[in-house]
């Protein structure tokens, strides 16, 4: 479980300084001439529209993996890969676009496809009753890692004097060598089920999955309840620096408040560990589905109210309301579909949830980016809103009790 933990802690540096912290905000106000609403539609483009290739990838290579026992394979690969690309980013200057797009989104494929092989492993190493917990810690681990970074790139900018966007170059060098050498306990020591001599080819793994769709219909429900609510937890993550500087956010001040949502994010993801396995993954996604209305709907009123000219302790307490949803929503979704997986279909299954997780991401960060250019702020976060609520009525109708025996009669007719 720990060096499971371990990639989760050191994929972070992905996830924060390149996709939430730093990159995004570069290729808005560097890299893209004119930078402002221009700038974060470019950005919306390169990120969510590469998205759309990890949807068609993830069933196939998730059916792959199975068959041919190449989880581990495919994990390590493709962070390999993601953690050299990301160094490769240094090399991105003002005004090329079409360089920061050829190495950020094959860094960024690797990165989404690696987070599918990840979660897979978790129904391997975990019981049923201990998903849950096991989950939650190594997402705690994960944002240990973030809060880590954080302290780190702030010491950095504040050391070397390179507060200014233009100046973080150097910070992509240490997000991929960060990546690298935290990937080396999983090489080592991560342990894969041996391939199956009689398992099915990977078409006709997908072709029974699509043939025996009834028998998983919790699952079902609840993957179309996640895509829609990662709308918006993938534009919180994808837009998190933008927002917060568009309501006048710099530099420290910046990396600041991501810091303080990452902190509360890690005391969200450890308590959850705690308590969802008592209570269930269904309840416990509730919620924090809860707590995203009301911080969707705080960013709302903070926009209507001061005009992105007001003070800013409002959006310090929205941003601790955001980092209790995002730590514990992310680790609840992962133990949830844990649940509704059989041991032996884990890497197919959790391709499809992470098929449902890069199509929210695609099509919730275009749409956030295309509203905003074309309505306003204001516009996009009432869309923001609506993914969460529309999350939340359809995870009503998800039986977690039906999903987990379904679970566990196609593994006992596997045995």
């Amino acid at each position: 479980m720990l060096v499971w933990g371990l990639y989760d802690l050191a994929n972070q540096s992905f996830t924060l300084l390149i996709i939430t912290l730093l990159f995004s905000l570069y290729v808005r106000e560097v890299v893209v001439e004119g930078g402002g609403e221009r700038g974060a539609f470019v950005w919306s483009l390169m990120h969510g529209g590469n998205l759309l290739l990890v949807v068609l990838l993830s069933p196939f290579l998730g059916a792959l993996a199975d068959a041919r026992g190449w989880r581990k394979q495919f994990l390590i690969g493709s962070g390999v890969l993601c953690a050299c690309l990301t160094c490769a980013l240094a090399l991105v200057g003002p005004g090329a676009v079409l360089m920061a797009a050829l190495l950020y989104m094959p860094a960024n494929i690797c990165f989404q496809l690696g987070e599918n092989f990840l979660g897979s492993f978790l129904p391997l190493i975990a019981s049923p009753r201990q998903v849950g917990r096991v989950s939650a810690i190594a997402w705690t681990m994960g944002y240990v890692g973030a809060l880590a970074l954080l302290v780190l790139t702030a010491g950095g900018m504040a050391i070397f004097d390179l507060r200014e966007v233009a100046q973080w170059r150097p910070f992509f060098v240490f997000a991929g060598l960060w990546f690298l050498l935290g990937l080396i306990p999983a090489a080592i020591w991560l342990r894969d089920d041996p391939p199956d001599a009689d398992a099915p080819s990977a078409l006709t793994r997908l072709r029974k999955t699509l043939q025996e769709a009834g028998r998983y219909r919790q699952l079902a429900r609840f993957l179309i309840a996640f895509c829609i609510y990662s709308f918006g937890v993938q534009v919180i993550v994808g837009f998190a620096s933008i927002i917060a500087s568009d309501f006048g956010f710099r530099q420290v001040h910046l990396v600041l408040f991501v810091a303080q949502l990452t902190v509360v994010a890690g005391i969200a993801s450890a308590l959850t560990s705690r308590y969802q396995d008592r209570i269930g993954a269904k309840a416990t996604i509730a919620v924090f589905l809860v707590l995203w209305v009301a911080s969707a709907g705080a960013l709302i009123l903070i926009r209507v109210v001061w005009q992105g000219h007001g003070p800013q302790w409002p959006l310090w307490m929205t941003g601790n309301l955001m980092g209790l949803a995002l730590g514990g929503i992310g680790t609840a979704s992962r133990a949830m579909v844990a649940r509704f997986t059989p041991r032996h279909r884990s890497a197919e299954f959790f391709a499809l949830w992470g098929v449902s997780y890069k199509l929210a991401g695609a099509v919730g960060v275009l749409a956030f980016g295309g509203v905003a250019r074309a309505f306003g702020q204001l516009a996009s976060l009432v869309l923001l809103l609506g993914f969460f609520v529309l999350g939340f009525v359809l995870l009503t109708r998800v039986n977690e009790r039906a999903g987990l025996r379904s679970a566990r009669r196609a593994q006992r007719d596997h045995a």
